[in-house]
């Protein structure tokens, strides 16, 4: 009886260690998966860009987020105004889907200053595929 339950504990222990050894190896291709690369060519990317902005970084990463691998885009912006500004970003998938918000998301955290960067991440729910083309729109908050 004894011999029985150090066998099973002993099975138990490698299959805690196995399992623990796999969930590494997951977390490992979750980091690869987050490598940037840029969105869409150069060709197939309309952009509207308020004069008071200047895009810094649009690229793009496939990021767990609800349950699935999906579509992040990283848009980075600098106030080339001389005013403090809030951004409002839009980008238009060619398949109809869409993610927005804005950079600071809220004023009351200040807003970025002249000769800063502000940045974000937008997720796209359900978008396992990298986009064919996009549309950027990025406006001040008043226009």
């Amino acid at each position: 009886m004894k011999h029985a339950r150090g066998f099973l504990t002993l099975v138990m222990v490698i299959m805690a260690l196995t399992g623990l050894t796999l969930a590494g190896g997951l977390w490992t291709e979750a980091d690869a998966a987050e490598e940037a690369f840029p969105c869409v060519a150069e060709a197939k990317l309309d952009k509207e860009i308020a004069s008071e902005a200047q895009l810094e970084e649009l690229s793009c990463f496939f990021k767990r987020w609800e349950g699935s691998d999906n579509l992040h885009f990283k848009v980075t912006i600098k106030n080339v105004s001389d005013q403090p500004q809030q951004f409002r970003v839009n980008i238009f998938l060619d398949n109809g889907k869409g993610v927005g918000g804005l950079i600071p998301t809220k004023a009351a955290n200040g807003l970025v200053k002249p000769g800063e960067s502000g940045a974000f991440v937008y997720p796209v729910a359900g978008m396992a595929n990298k986009a064919k083309g996009i549309t950027l729109k990025i406006s001040t908050i008043g226009q």
